[in-house]
C-alpha cells in the first residue's frame, strides 16, 4: 500500500513512501511512453509498459506513477475469487496501517466469506488507539523493529521507538505478534548489545514470537545507504547465534545469506 510514516535510511522500496506530486520527470524517462498526466492525475498505461522501472529509479520524491486506487469491495472480490488457492493475505507497504479503515473493511468482507487469515507487515508506528482497533480485525502481525536503542532507531527512521515498543507489547498480549524483524546495518545496529537487547525483549514478551534477522542489501535503496557494503557474513552469523542462544529455535534468517 502506498505511503509511509517513517523515513528509513535503508528503505528497500522507497517508491512506496509518498504519493505522486506530478513533477513529470518520469514521463521524460519512460521509453515506452506508458505514462501521462491528465486532469491533474498520473495515468499509467500498463499495456505499454516494458517494466524497466526507469520511472522508479529517476523519481526524486520517493513515489511511483504506477500506484492505483481500489475500493475495499473491489479488492475483497478479487481476493475471494482466488481464495481456494490461498491460505491468507498480508497487507504491506509503505506502511499499510496508514489506511486502517480500508484494511478493516477488506478484512471483514474476506473473513465473512472465506477461511483466509489476515496478516499485516508493519513498522508498528501507529497511535495506540488505531493499533488496538486494527488488532481486533487481523490474525497476525509481522513488525519491523529497526533498532532497540532509541537514538539508533531515530537515526535510522527519523522517529523514536517508544510507541513501537509499546505496540509490540500490546500485540504480544493479544497473541498476534507472529514475528519481529530487524535488518542488520553495518556499523549502525549490528552490535552484540543491540541484538542481545532485542532478543531478550522478545523472550520476555512470550514464547511464540519469531525473531528474524535480515542482512542489509542495497537493492532498490536510493539514499543515503545505497553504496553501503553488506554486513560481514561471519559477524552476521555471530549475531544470529547470539539471538539463538537467547531464543532457541525462535530465530530465523533468510535462506540465502550469501554476502
Amino acid at each position: 500500500m502506498q505511503g509511509c510514516n517513517l523515513s528509513c535510511i535503508y528503505c528497500h522500496n522507497p517508491e512506496t513512501q509518498k504519493e505522486c506530486c506530478l513533477c513529470g520527470i518520469c514521463l521524460e524517462t519512460c521509453p515506452a511512453k506508458a505514462l501521462l498526466i491528465t486532469d491533474n492525475k498520473i495515468i499509467y498505461l500498463k499495456d505499454l509498459c516494458q517494466f524497466c522501472d526507469k520511472c522508479l529509479q529517476v523519481c526524486p520524491y520517493f513515489s511511483s506513477p504506477k500506484y492505483f486506487r481500489i475500493t475495499a469491495w473491489e479488492l475483497s472480490n478479487y481476493i475471494l475469487k482466488y481464495n481456494e488457492f490461498l491460505n491468507g493475505i498480508t497487507f504491506s507497504g509503505g506502511e499499510c496501517t496508514l489506511q486502517t479503515p480500508f484494511i478493516i473493511e477488506v478484512s471483514k468482507q474476506v473473513k465473512n466469506n472465506s477461511p483466509l487469515t489476515i496478516f499485516l507487515d508493519t513498522n508498528g508506528y501507529v497511535h495506540q488507539s488505531g493499533w488496538e482497533l486494527i488488532c481486533n480485525h487481523v490474525d497476525g502481525l509481522m513488525v519491523d523493529l529497526k533498532a532497540f536503542n532509541s537514538k539508533t532507531h531515530h537515526y535510522i527512521t527519523g522517529v523514536d521507538n517508544s510507541l513501537i515498543l509499546e505496540n509490540i507489547k500490546y500485540a504480544s498480549r493479544q497473541g498476534l505478534l507472529y514475528e519481529v524483524r530487524t535488518v542488520i546495518l553495518k556499523g549502525i545496529n549490528d552490535s552484540q548489545e543491540e541484538i542481545n537487547n532485542i532478543s531478550n525483549f522478545i523472550k520476555e514478551l512470550n514464547n511464540y514470537t519469531l525473531f528474524k534477522l535480515i542482512p542489509f542489501r542495497p537493492y532498490g535503496v536510493k539514499h543515503p545507504l545505497k553504496d553501503t557494503v553488506y554486513p560481514d557474513k561471519n559477524h552476521f552469523e555471530k549475531l544470529f547465534q547470539m539471538a539463538k542462544t537467547v531464543l532457541g529455535e525462535g530465530v530465523k534468517k533468510p535462506l540465502d545469506i550469501s554476502l
